[in-house]
């Protein structure tokens, strides 16, 4: 029994022994895609705040108006009143300055005295003429009669017929001496500086007893509404605004102020070669604190 004991335990001891030797490594197990536990998800980003992922953008324009203009000298001459200086109002028509123009007074009186010497002319004319009308009736009742001859009828006709001719003539020497007489009066009227619109002197540009060439700048007029925003945008955006829409400005230089301001019109077309089209924005009601060429702001929803 002790010897079959010990054949059994050699026995599983030259087995154990064979399987400790053996280095081979065992297969991997195969296992299905299907039961791997699913890999953890991945946190969700959070777009930053830049400009294209914002619902709305800001635009900004200079606050205009449409009557602005440098008023220049329409001819040679020297200033000899000033009555308007920065920052008077003025009506329209109302005289900012005159420019010395007595010469110009002087020829004018002589042109219409030329004038009136013409008309004078022209109406002995017409009485000649009537009297060479009746001349000529007169030989014609007397040709009928027999009394004269021919030639004596003839004379009669063309004598009155040349006389129509230097009517005519005289006539149109008066058409000239009134348009040269109009002309003076023109230029008359470039010595009186008046503004030309309702608004504000906002420069002066010349002094009493300066002598001024044609185009020299002499005062900058200004009107004070309504007040404008003009600016220029992608065309993105082409077709979102309608006349008359209602936007909201604003302005770095008023903050907390808000303005309401409409749609006046939009550009119908792109620029091609800057890929924007213009709107135009009027001012509505007051204008409160905002004046020409203040800069504003409009916000402007981003297109989706």
């Amino acid at each position: 029994m002790r010897s079959l004991l010990a054949a059994v335990t050699i026995s599983c001891g030259a087995f154990s022994a064979i399987s400790c030797g053996n280095t081979q490594p065992a297969p991997p197990s195969v296992t299905s895609a299907a039961s791997l536990p699913a890999p953890p998800a991945a946190p969700a980003t959070v777009p930053l705040p830049t400009e294209t992922s914002e619902a709305f953008f800001v635009v900004s324009g200079p606050i205009i108006v449409e009557h602005q203009i440098d008023l220049s000298a329409q001819r040679d001459g020297l200033v000899t009143r000033i009555l308007f200086d920065a920052p008077a109002r003025v009506k329209t028509g109302d005289l900012l300055a005159q420019l010395d123009d007595r010469q110009l007074v002087a020829n004018l009186e002589a042109g219409r005295a030329k004038t009136r010497g013409i008309a004078a002319d022209l109406k002995n004319w017409e009485s000649e003429a009537e009297v060479l009308k009746a001349d000529y009736a007169r030989a014609q009742h007397l040709w009928d009669l027999g009394l004269i001859s021919e030639e004596q009828l003839q004379h009669a006709r063309y004598k009155a017929e040349s006389d129509q001719w230097d009517i005519k003539r005289v006539a149109e020497t008066m058409n000239t001496a009134r348009q040269e007489e109009h002309s003076l009066e023109l230029e008359l009227e470039k010595t009186r500086i008046v503004a030309p619109f309702n608004g504000l002197v906002a420069r002066r540009y010349v002094r009493e007893g300066q002598n001024v060439a044609k185009g020299d700048r002499l005062f900058w007029i200004t009107a004070e509404a309504p007040l404008l925003m003009r600016f220029t945008l992608p065309e993105k955006y082409f077709g979102r605004f309608r006349q008359a829409q209602q936007l909201e400005v604003t302005s770095p230089d008023l903050p907390g102020q808000k303005h309401a301001a409409r749609v006046k019109q939009v550009s119908p077309v792109v620029d091609p070669s800057s890929g924007t089209f213009e709107v135009l924005l009027e001012f509505a009601g007051d204008r409160g604190d905002f004046r020409p060429g203040m800069n504003a702001n409009v916000r402007l929803d981003s297109p989706r």
